[in-house]
């Protein structure tokens, strides 16, 4: 791995030393390509200082910190769920509002001033820091002179996620839903032409035969509650009771829901989710192409600067080609990824330079962001602390055969016999003798195992950080037998009866069962994959966060106080939800009054409450009969962006992802980095480190198995997880790369830089 042709020392004699500069703009170039970052940088030494420490992880996670730290300050303000004094939480949000422009500015010294200024997130950062500076100045002013003050403002807090520059997957999310919706809105239209014609008909049908629903209320007296009854029968949260005046008034009724039902919740619905994810997918694999693109580019950049030509004198092909040297390229990779270990390089550089050239081409050079982007888990072998101690013991035949059974499978399906049995006791009735004390039977059966495991594994192994299930288990145990020691003992002294801390060690040893799942081959499969497309999921959280706060901030101004919730159960004001309009609702009835705007908590359980839809019209009926019909459009208007766009988007796309992921093939780097694992026999066997949970979570050192220690000459192994993505973009690369036309990989760009272009472009689609 380490030995290089005297042809490639020969074609590296001649070339420029490279200075510390040349190696940070390379840095900066590839690390932008790995992560996906579209940043059109100035490339001077000092701007490129200071945009290596802007991309470092303690100032992002800073950022995030007090971006979720402005969020969280609606919990303090009124209507609060802890109130604080006005003056306090402005202090906070004034120290949060000089952090994001300490970041802006940074920002706008790392790239050239014409770009920052026709950046569109960084003109939205300024605005939105500009608008809630105005908005606190008035409110302060106002709130100290007795008057009514409202905090507009709060309602462009979570703006500042999208606008970050951290938050390139959420504004490429949102970027794709608001260049999709002309094609959405002219669905969406004619789905509300069919409501309104449909609404029509219910008015002449109904509107003059003396019908009434089951509180007494006319039934389809008017075009506007129509028109809402009949949109929220489309969710189905009112079926069948919207229906049953008519129905017994007359069964032929019945044919005009169920006509109704048929063409606007199947058709129109399953139309509106198929049109939403085509035009979703379409744009989003557009800023995909680009995203490619860009990372190609990027490469070729960061190539260009290191290149060194050989001297006329090479051999063969290579003689005149632009090539950079192992040293230049381990020391870009020790820059790029400091932590990353040597073996792991040399790792990557047999797959570069396949010919064992001591240098590598542009074509080759361009993989290394990928190549970057592969989880590599590294196997070392390290021998048992018995082995050393009292190595005739520990390989004596005895010892062996325990340390085969451990690692049979039999052992481990044995004790998920164990944990399923536990289970079903735990669901018994404790206060019996025989299941109280069976407890100690299983823990001193937990214990055993994690003492056997730590006969087998060495214990620094066994406890790696990355060692979910094991810490799991311990914790667990420990927690158990520490727990049931203190209830026996308390029992036994009679000043202690109730069994709380055992209850809950109890649900915690249930957890247990994950294991068990985890076992059984397509359950893991189904897990894995979903933690896989865990990244992908996150940025639609993002972006519901964002929604439901901007929704939370307007309902609490438009409804706080209207219901309130009484924890008495005998306080009369209770009946009503302090609210006499209520007297006799359905909303109140039901008991939906902690159902609120009253604070931003209650404001977010009763958002998520309408997004799951059922009852929502009854949610809604609620703040309608303390307001005014009006309100219905904030209900309407959140089911619309929540319901019908995002989560159709987010579950269309879930299911993409998770069809990709549960039948992933590896790319061809992969093959060619496991290729390479092989030939130089530093592979390890699929079938010895099985894919499971564990797999799917470690990132770092394994134990190598028993079996291969034995019998391996190298002290470090490896095992490509092929299945994992370190980046959502990577992801996004993969989910649409059937579809992606093939694009140029960056040849002929590093002539730009002999051109005294030190950047290039940035893509159609806007700053990232």
């Amino acid at each position: 791995m380490t030995g290089t042709s005297s042809r490639g020392a020969r074609a590296c004699q001649g070339r420029d030393a490279k200075s510390k500069e040349d190696f940070d703009l390379a840095s900066a170039y590839v690390s932008d390509a790995q992560y996906n970052r579209n940043v059109f940088f100035d490339t001077s030494p000092q701007a490129i200082r200071l945009y290596l420490l802007y991309n470092r992880r303690l100032p992002r996670v800073l950022v995030y910190f007090f971006i979720l730290l402005d969020l969280s300050l609606a919990v303090f303000e009124a209507p609060a769920v802890w109130p604080l004094p006005p003056w306090a939480t402005m202090l906070a949000e004034l120290v949060c509002l000089h952090v994001f422009a300490l970041r802006l500015i940074h920002y706008a010294k790392v790239i050239p001033r014409d770009k920052f200024w026709k950046d569109p997130k960084n003109i939205c950062m300024i605005a939105i820091l500009a608008l809630t500076l105005v908005d606190m100045i008035i409110y302060g002013a106002l709130h100290a002179a007795g008057f009514y003050a409202l905090r507009w403002s709060r309602v462009l807090r979570p703006l500042l996620l999208v606008n970050v520059t951290e938050g390139r997957q959420l504004r490429r999310a949102i970027r794709s839903i608001r260049n999709a919706l002309p094609q959405i809105l002219s669905v969406f239209l004619l789905f509300i032409f069919s409501i309104l014609i449909f609404s029509l008909m219910a008015l002449k049908l109904f509107s003059k035969r003396g019908l009434t629903t089951a509180d007494g209320a006319p039934y389809f007296s008017n075009y506007a509650d129509a028109v809402f009854e009949l949109y929220v029968l489309v969710t189905t949260a009112n079926s069948p009771d919207v229906m049953m005046p008519a129905y017994d008034a007359s069964s032929a009724f019945a044919v005009f829901f169920i006509v109704y039902i048929l063409v606007n919740t199947y058709i129109f619905m399953s139309v509106f989710l198929a049109v939403v994810f085509n035009n979703y997918k379409k744009y989003l694999k557009e800023e995909v192409r680009q995203l490619v693109r860009a990372k190609r580019h990027k490469m070729a950049r960061a190539f260009a600067v290191l290149l060194e030509r050989p001297e006329d004198g090479g051999e063969g092909e290579g003689r005149g080609v632009p090539l950079v040297s192992r040293a230049s390229w381990n020391r870009l990779v020790r820059s790029v990824q400091p932590d990353i270990r040597r073996a792991h390089t040399e790792l990557l550089w047999s797959v570069s330079d396949d010919d064992n050239r001591g240098a590598i081409d542009e074509r080759s050079f361009v993989q290394l962001a990928d190549l970057l982007n592969i989880e590599v888990i590294t196997l070392k072998s390290r021998p048992h602390p018995l082995d050393r101690l009292c190595p005739a013991l520990y390989r004596s035949a005895p010892s062996r055969l325990v340390c085969r059974s451990v690692r049979h499978r039999a052992f481990a399906v044995a004790y998920d016999v164990v944990i399923l049995i536990n289970a079903v006791f735990i669901g018994l009735d404790e206060e019996q003798p025989m299941i109280g004390n069976s407890e100690w039977a299983f823990l001193a059966l937990y214990l055993l195992e994690i003492l056997l495991k730590l006969y087998v594994i060495e214990p620094r192994t066994f406890f790696s950080a990355h060692s979910f299930w094991n810490w799991f288990d311990t914790i667990i145990v420990v927690c158990a037998l520490i727990a049931t020691v203190i209830n026996a003992a308390f029992e036994s002294s009679g000043r202690y009866t109730s069994r709380q801390i055992l209850d809950i060690v109890f649900i915690l040893r249930v957890l247990r069962l994950i294991r068990v799942v985890d076992s059984i081959k397509r359950f893991r499969t189904i897990m894995n994959t979903l933690i896989r497309i865990g990244p992908a999921i996150l940025t639609f959280g993002q972006l519901i966060l964002v929604v439901f706060y901007v929704f939370a901030m307007v309902g609490m101004e438009l409804f706080a106080g209207k219901v309130k919730f009484y924890e008495d159960a005998g306080d009369p004001a209770r009946a009503d939800c302090g609210n006499a309009l209520l007297r006799g609702s359905a909303f109140a009835r039901l008991g939906y009054c902690k159902n609120n705007f009253n604070d931003v908590v209650a404001a977010f359980v009763l958002l998520m409450q309408l997004t799951v839809v059922n009852q929502w019209h009854i949610l809604s009926s609620g703040f309608t009969a303390v307001t005014h019909k009006s309100a219905r459009i904030y209900f309407v208007l959140f089911h619309v962006v929540v319901v019908i766009v995002i989560i159709n988007i987010f579950v269309a796309f879930v299911l993409e992802a998770f069809f990709l992921e549960y039948s992933l093939d590896k790319s061809d780097l992969h093959t060619e980095l496991e290729k390479k694992i092989e030939q130089l026999q530093l592979g390890v066997a699929q079938d010895a480190m099985e894919d499971n949970l564990v797999g799917a979570m470690e990132t770092s050192d394994h134990e190598q198995p028993a079996e291969q220690l034995e019998s391996s000459k190298h002290k470090l192994m490896f095992k490509i997880a092929s299945k994992r993505y370190r980046t959502v973009d990577a992801l996004l690369q993969r989910l649409f790369e059937a579809d992606l036309e093939r694009e140029d990989d960056g040849a002929g760009d590093t002539a730009d830089v002999h051109n005294g272009n030190g950047n290039f472009a940035n893509p159609s689609f806007g700053a990232a």
